[in-house]
């Protein structure tokens, strides 16, 4: 088990396969990209499988979430998906995506055994899409989400993040859209985890504004903590149902008391938190011939020493040295 000094156990795990991406996302990274990772610093497949076989019959996981990066570009993703899917007990798998390789390889990863998709999206106007990632793939994520949908990687779920001056005034459309297309909208307040560090909480989108600009196109009724359980997003039945909505307000409504996430970099680190400072090596721990219960015992004290909140609300919060794309999502 993974339990920490606030009694919060860890279920789900965030494993980051690449910190490579195809879209230069404006709340991500700079234009020129970064310095990726050297590729003996990456944990090959069979470190990772290793790793999530530990944390799934060893550590009480019940979920995995391959991230990035964009975990679309890792070539042994495939089969990464189709081995922890042979595990015993056999964990949920999801994939958080940007979209653009979906088209091509649904299909073989719903065969793999995984479960369903998260895809990126934070506008439906190409002008804008190509603004903020710059690049100009807005058809081919369209294309990946219909892909997902077909191949069953059921419930799709769409995350947007609103930029001020850029989508802002987009939330209802998007809205609309996710309800003709039956996909759940989840809105994520810009998180400062930017390589940049140009993250600001003035002007920011918050939760409270996304809600506001809702509301004038449709009628939300609030799920309830009972529904939301430990995820982060809060949630809204959208006029009577059966669709819903959903804000990640990590900012400004944190939900960090009811947090159940462990991380793993794509180098093979253990991070307690997005935001956290601090990471523990588990890669060195795997090429030292460790067995498999020294690597549990190593996790199991890394998160022991999760803090209680992330500290966004804290006037010397400092951002975390290593961005988004490094870290996972």
């Amino acid at each position: 088990m993974l339990i920490d000094t606030y009694g919060r156990v860890a279920t789900d795990l965030r494993v980051s396969l690449t910190d490579k991406c195809n879209l230069r996302c404006t709340y991500c990274m700079p234009e020129e990209g970064l310095q990726w990772l050297a590729k003996p610093d990456l944990l090959t497949d069979d470190e990772i499988v290793r790793l999530i076989g530990i944390a799934v019959t060893r550590l009480g996981i019940t979920e995995v979430r391959f991230t990035g990066g964009e975990p679309l570009l890792r070539p042994g993703l495939v089969g990464i998906v189709e081995r922890v899917a042979a595990l015993e007990p056999r964990p949920q798998m999801s994939l958080t995506t940007n979209g653009i390789g979906l088209k091509r390889t649904a299909t073989a990863l719903k065969a793999a055994g995984l479960d369903r998709v998260n895809v990126s999206l934070d506008t439906l106007r190409p002008d804008v899409f190509k603004t903020l990632t710059r690049r100009n793939r807005h058809q081919d994520v369209i294309d990946g989400l219909e892909a997902a949908r077909a191949a069953e990687l059921t419930p799709v779920k769409v995350n947007s993040v609103l930029m001020p001056g850029l989508n802002e005034n987009e939330a209802p459309d998007l809205l609309a859209w996710a309800v003709e297309h039956d996909y759940e909208l989840r809105f994520i307040e810009q998180m400062p985890l930017d390589a940049q560090h140009g993250w600001k909480r003035e002007g920011m989108v918050t939760a409270g504004d996304i809600l506001a600009s809702l509301r004038t196109r449709f009628e939300l009724t609030e799920e309830g903590s009972d529904e939301r359980g430990s995820a982060p997003a809060e949630r809204w039945i959208v006029d009577g149902g059966p669709h819903r909505v959903g804000v990640i307000a990590s900012v400004t409504r944190p939900f960090c008391s009811a947090c159940d996430r462990t991380r793993l970099t794509a180098d093979g680190q253990v991070r307690t938190c997005l935001f956290a400072s601090e990471e523990t090596d588990l890669r060195a721990v795997l090429r030292s011939d460790a067995p498999d219960e020294e690597v549990a015992r190593i996790w199991r004290l890394a998160m022991w020493g999760k803090k209680a909140g992330a500290g966004l609300d804290d006037p010397s919060f400092v951002q975390p040295d290593r961005p988004m794309s490094a870290i996972g999502g």
